[in-house]
């Protein structure tokens, strides 16, 4: 069977459409808005995972470059198999919504495929892929329990918008993904150009209000092609050992819950888990593993008691305090700005590194080469959370922290034509107990400065947190890694005195009304605001100058003209100056020379010299010059390198001269006045003006 929905957003058809493609996965969908089609498949293993201890689930996004007509730019010519930083962002958008929305118990491997094979250039793929993947599921035998939908909202001249083009996106204050179900916003992801508290609760709820209908088409396609789902068999909840478990571990579990340090915690569980499986032991009839679960569950629901009955954090903190916080700028001699940024068991050293024009990075995407100037990296090595493992390249989790914490940044960045440097922060998280990207935000905003780089506002960030049990509800800020895992929600805020930034968040739980989510917010720039004044007792404005380690820059106007003067035939000009004196100069084709030098002599001494080979003859100016032909009417001596006059037999001397050969040889420096330019450029010199009467 066959089917297709459709609807008008912002003015343009969008339509889903199922039974036609990909018919041998359990759900297929094909979304199309605009001229950008996105097909989205979901498929599951037959049987559970009889190993798995968590769900088995595997999202994939992929840009197809035949969907905008393009053959990929890497030497293999075709789309290499790690993806790019956008698909992974993108994968992490689609998977984080729809993760919690599975039946309890289903265990089976599940993969969501989402394919771009068409692209305008104005309509965003990502948004679709989410709706997609939803509806793929919907139509599927696959126990989800949605649907979802994703749009995006842009901000134009006040007005919003929904799924704005990317024509639209570059006038928008605001761009924000948000996915939402029937009831609740379930994720947030995106930033604003400092935005207040309400205009981005706004924002959110009409981006939620906007995406019904597309839920509404979902139900569509589910009633005409909707599969039978998966029996699932909910886990059994084995009372008896439960009870058992509670009475050996309840007053030890206490200890745990309510101890502040976060090695200690680990150890005080790990040595009560390892007694209650040892008295366990002796009984056949015993799971260890499911001994293990209900012993993990008893500490959930004692540490989800203590914050909402007793009142009382893990640390013993108020609700709305945030951990101690330590700040260090400077800490690395040689790094062009660096920062120790310690926020309770948190801990960050974040550099900053100043280079020139080809340091900038390359991204190929479906929209072309772009050249990024500035970019952030975010590491989390295994020692920073006490284990030992194998260290991969950068996860999905790296990628999506460095990109929050990016976004964050980038917009109090000066411009680029006032501060030509290329700019890479790096992250190193030395101490991980929850919100290490908001430690990367903190403390690349003091390394940025530390290093002289002239920021209109600093910026902080910070981890909220949510435990709600039924009418009881607490909202937490700055959470610890317990309450994040063991929470209903985590929203991360990070902006200026001015505004938000960026914000991201996930709930675990069906959704939370806006009221909460005002109430967050609001007691997130309070937090926020406190973070900023420990920073500025560390580092209140950025440095007046660079450190003496990294490049002096230098900004030169020429003559586009005179582009090729400065290259030389071959490049050998620029190639000269750039070996001599050990400098970058990049030059654009409006004339913009940047040169990075080593230091600030070396810099004044390039842009003489560039200065010269680039300038232009003015009448009334006295060169020194070289004689490089000689005719019998006159002398042609070049004054700048490229460029020659004439001196003519009658401006040699101020006597009548016989020969030009009398006065001056090829080979000979001579110096000389501009009387005339004509026209066409031809220069008219004079040795005779600068002769003594």
């Amino acid at each position: 069977m066959y089917k297709k929905v459709e609807m008008e957003l912002n003015g343009r058809p969008l339509t889903i459409e199922s039974g036609k493609i990909a018919k041998q996965a359990n759900g297929s969908v094909v979304v199309t808005y605009g001229g950008t089609v996105v097909l989205v498949t979901a498929t599951a293993a037959r049987e559970p995972r009889e190993s798995a201890d968590f769900f088995p689930l595997t999202v994939e996004y992929q840009e197809k470059y035949y969907a905008v007509g393009r053959i990929p730019g890497n030497f293999f010519r075709r789309e290499i198999g790690r993806p790019s930083e956008k698909e992974t962002l993108t994968c992490r958008f689609i998977d984080r919504p729809l993760r919690p929305l599975f039946a309890k118990g289903y265990m089976n491997e599940t993969q969501v495929i989402a394919t771009v094979m068409s692209m305008d250039k104005e309509n965003e793929s990502d948004v679709l892929a989410i709706v997609g993947a939803s509806a793929a599921l919907q139509v599927s035998n696959i126990p989800f329990l949605g649907p979802i939908a994703g749009v995006r909202v842009g901000r134009v001249d006040g007005e919003l918008i929904l799924n704005p083009t990317a024509s639209q996106l570059e006038k928008s204050s605001l761009n924000i993904i948000v996915a939402g179900s029937k009831k609740a916003v379930v994720m947030v992801e995106g930033e604003t150009d400092y935005l207040s508290e309400q205009e981005v609760l706004d924002a959110i709820y009409f981006g939620h209000e906007g995406l019904q209908p597309l839920l509404t088409m979902q139900d569509e396609l589910q009633a005409a092609l909707g599969k039978e789902k998966m029996k699932v068999n909910a886990p059994v909840v084995n009372t008896a050992l439960q009870e058992r478990i509670d009475a050996m571990a309840h007053e030890e579990m206490r200890q745990v819950t309510t101890c502040a340090d976060k090695m200690e915690r680990n150890d005080l569980y790990y040595a009560l888990q390892t007694r209650v499986l040892d008295e366990l032991a002796a009984d056949e009839d015993v799971c260890s593993r499911e001994a293990k679960d209900i012993l993990h569950d008893l500490m959930k629901s004692m540490m989800r008691d203590t914050i909402v009955k007793d009142k009382t954090r893990i640390d013993g903190r108020r609700f709305d305090e945030v951990r101690p916080i330590s700040c260090e700028v400077g800490i690395l001699p040689r790094a062009h700005g660096s920062a120790l940024f310690t926020r309770g068991e948190t801990q960050s050293i974040v550099t900053t590194t100043l280079g020139s024009g080809d340091d900038e990075q390359r991204v190929e995407s479906l929209y072309g080469m772009n050249f990024e100037p500035f970019f952030l990296h975010y590491n989390f090595p295994p020692f920073c959370v006490g284990e030992a493992r194998f260290m991969r390249g950068p996860s999905r989790r790296d990628i999506g922290h460095g990109n929050l914490a990016r976004r964050s940044i980038k917009g109090v960045l000066p411009a680029h034509e006032e501060f030509p440097y290329t700019i890479r922060v790096v992250s190193e998280i030395m101490e991980s107990n929850g919100s290490s990207s908001m430690a990367t935000v903190c403390g690349g905003t003091l390394s940025l400065m530390d290093a002289g780089v002239p920021l209109k506002n600093p910026v902080s960030g910070i981890a909220m947190g949510l435990i709600k049990e039924g009418d009881d509800i607490v909202i937490l800020s700055d959470i610890l890694g317990d309450e994040d895992h063991l929470g209903d929600m985590d929203f991360k805020v990070t902006g200026s005195s001015d505004g938000i930034a960026a914000l991201q968040m996930d709930i675990k739980i069906d959704g939370v009304s806006k009221e909460i989510m005002a109430q967050a917010l609001e007691q997130a720039k309070a937090g926020r605001i406190h973070i900023l004044a420990k920073m500025a007792e560390a580092l209140e404005q950025p440095r007046a100058d660079i450190s003496q380690y990294a490049p002096k820059a230098v900004a030169i106007q020429i003559n586009p003209d005179k582009i090729r003067d400065l290259i030389g035939p071959g490049g050998k000009m620029i190639k000269a100056l750039t070996a001599e004196f050990e400098v970058k100069i990049d030059v654009d084709d409006s004339g913009m020379v940047m040169v990075f030098a080593p230091d600030a002599k070396v810099a004044v001494q390039v842009e003489e010299k560039i200065k010269a080979i680039t300038a232009e003859p003015e009448i009334g100016q006295i060169y020194d010059g070289l004689v490089v032909k000689i005719v019998d009417f006159g002398a042609f001596v070049q004054i700048i390198p490229g460029v020659d006059g004439l001196v003519h037999i009658s401006e040699l001397e101020n006597r009548r001269v016989e020969k030009v050969t009398d006065v001056l040889k090829e080979g000979e420096s001579v110096r000389v006045k501009v009387l005339d330019i004509d026209s066409r450029g031809k220069i008219r010199l004079s040795r005779k003006a600068l002769l003594d009467n």
